[in-house]
């Protein structure tokens, strides 16, 4: 599995992903917009020395890289919380992955969800619909490797 991280405003939030990656044997993160690349002390304090475990690279061009994603066989899946978005135990994809997180304000651009093979969103019955992003990336990790098992 893959994990893009695209316009994350917190480097704890990065780290904290980094994290996130290296428990769920993630095998690589691309960080690209404005989000935060190591060596940053911000992220290593969260990381923990995740990133320097987790393969990373930082990306310019987020829409080629979801084509180049394709290309070579990766379905594509934007964790948002929005109308079209299916409830990610719902998503049952075959084969790898790439699962992309967006801002802690704006979500993923719709320009970016419209390349997206599938949509999904974490259920939340409770009256606040909304998670810290990398609250979201650990659940949605958790929930695509069981998945996988």
């Amino acid at each position: 599995m893959i994990v893009i991280a695209h316009n994350i405003r917190s480097l704890h939030n990065v780290g904290s992903i980094f994290r996130s990656c290296d428990v769920f044997g993630v095998e690589k993160l691309y960080l690209s917009g404005i989000t935060g690349a190591p060596p940053r002390k911000e992220i290593a304090k969260v990381a923990l020395g995740s990133e320097h475990r987790v393969a990373w690279e930082t990306v310019g061009d987020m829409l080629g890289l979801i084509s180049r994603l394709q290309s070579d066989g990766y379905i594509v899946v934007a964790l948002e919380n929005e109308p079209r978005a299916k409830p990610i135990d719902a998503c049952v994809p075959i084969g790898p992955l790439a699962i992309i997180l967006g801002s802690e304000v704006s979500g993923i651009d719709s320009s970016v969800l419209d390349l997206c093979d599938h949509v999904v969103k974490i259920p939340m019955p409770g009256r606040k619909q909304s998670l810290n992003v990398s609250v979201a990336a650990g659940i949605a990790l958790f929930a695509l490797t069981s998945q996988a098992r």
